[in-house]
C-alpha cells in the first residue's frame, strides 16, 4: 500500500513499510548521544567531583584542626586549674630555716637535661628573635586535715625527658602527705620530692607536649621576688635582705631564670604560672621522627603551634610579717 504526502507544495509517494522504517530511524537517531557529548559530560562530572572532594577535604582539615585545638585548650586549662588549686593551698611551715634540712614551703629550679628536650629554642613568628622555652620543676607545701588528723601535704610538678619510643615532653605531678605529729615537714621535700625527681614516672602523668613550664613569685607589693626587698628612701633606694628566701643560679645563665626556695613563714603573695603546650598533630609528628637531631630541627619550626597558658594565682595564706 502506498501513501501520498504533500508538504509545502511537494508531493511524496512512499510505501507504508518505508514510512515506518524512516520514522523509526529518525527517532532512534534523535535518542542517541555523540562521543563528544559523552566526553564533555564526563569531564564536567569529574570537575564537579574534584571540587566537592576539595571542599570536603578542606572542611575535614578545618574540623580536625578545631578538634585538636579544643583538646589542647581543654587539657591545658584543666592542668592550669590543678596547679592553681595546689598553689592556693600553699602554707608556711613556720620551721627553722634555712639549711639543707629545713622544711621548704615553695621551691623551683630550672630543669637542665643533658640533651633534648630542654631547652627548646624556637624562632619567633614574624620576627628575627628567638624564644627559649624554659622547663622548671617546683614543689609546694600545704597543710590540711585528712580524716580529722592535721596533715602536711607536698605537691610537685616536673616535665620528664623523652625516652624513645615514649611520650614527648610529658608532665608529671607528685603528691604525698605526712601527719603533722609524725615528723618534720622537711621530709616531704628532702626525701619524697627528691625521690620523685629521680623517677618521674612514679607520679601521675598529666599530659604530653609541655615544652615550657615556669613559675614566678611576687611579694605583697606586687614586685617579683628576689633575695632583696627594694624600699624607696628618697633619692636612693635601700635594699633589705628578704627573710627566709634564697634565690640561686639554676641552669645555664642564657636561660634567664634562677631557682629559689622559701622557708619558715615566707610564702609569696602571688605566683604566676606559665605553660607552653604543643598542638597534638605537631606533637604526634615529632614523636614519629626517630632521629633526635631531626626531631629537634622539626620542633624548632613549630613555634606557631605552641599554645601559651599564663595565670597569676594569689596565695591566701601569705604572712605579711615575712615582708616587714
Amino acid at each position: 500500500m502506498k501513501i501520498k504526502l504533500q508538504v509545502a507544495g511537494f508531493r511524496f509517494q512512499v510505501s507504508r513499510r518505508n514510512l515506518k522504517a524512516r520514522i523509526s530511524r529518525a527517532f532512534s537517531l534523535r535518542r542517541a548521544f555523540t562521543l563528544v557529548e559523552v566526553m564533555v559530560v564526563v569531564v564536567l562530572l569529574a570537575l564537579i567531583v574534584f571540587a566537592l572532594m576539595a571542599v570536603f577535604n578542606a572542611t575535614q582539615t578545618a574540623f580536625r584542626a578545631s578538634v585538636t585545638q579544643a583538646g589542647v585548650l581543654e587539657s591545658g586549662r584543666a592542668t592550669m586549674d590543678l596547679m592553681s588549686q595546689d598553689m592556693r593551698a600553699m602554707a608556711p611551715s613556720h620551721g627553722i630555716g634555712f639549711s639543707a634540712a629545713s622544711a621548704v614551703n615553695f621551691y623551683a629550679a630550672v630543669t637542665n637535661y643533658a640533651s633534648a628536650p630542654s631547652p627548646l629554642i624556637q624562632p619567633m613568628v614574624g620576627g628575627s628573635s628567638s624564644l627559649t622555652n624554659v622547663l622548671e620543676n617546683f614543689f609546694i607545701l600545704s597543710r590540711g586535715n585528712a580524716g580529722g588528723v592535721p596533715t602536711w601535704y607536698g605537691v610537685g610538678y616536673a616535665v620528664g625527658p623523652t625516652v624513645s619510643p615514649g611520650p614527648l615532653y610529658p608532665l608529671y605531678r607528685f603528691a604525698t602527705n605526712h601527719p603533722v605529729a609524725a615528723g618534720d615537714p622537711a621530709a616531704l621535700f628532702n626525701n619524697d620530692f627528691g625521690n620523685f625527681l629521680t623517677n618521674l614516672t612514679s607520679g601521675s602523668h598529666l599530659m604530653d607536649g609541655v615544652v615550657a613550664l615556669s613559675v614566678r613569685a611576687y611579694d605583697v607589693n606586687g614586685g617579683q621576688m628576689t633575695n632583696y626587698i627594694t624600699r624607696s628612701g628618697g633619692q636612693f633606694p635601700t635594699y633589705v635582705t628578704n627573710q627566709n628566701v634564697f634565690y640561686f643560679p639554676s641552669g645555664p645563665p642564657a636561660l634567664g631564670r634562677v631557682g629559689f626556695a622559701m622557708f619558715s613563714n615566707t610564702v609569696p603573695a602571688a605566683v604566676e604560672i606559665e605553660m607552653g603546650v604543643l598542638e597534638d598533630r605537631s606533637l604526634q609528628r615529632a614523636e614519629s621522627i626517630p632521629n633526635s637531631v631531626a626531631q629537634a630541627s622539626y620542633l624548632q619550626q613549630q613555634s606557631g603551634k605552641v599554645h601559651v597558658f599564663r595565670q597569676r594565682v594569689t596565695i591566701p595564706n601569705v604572712d605579711p610579717s615575712a615582708y616587714q
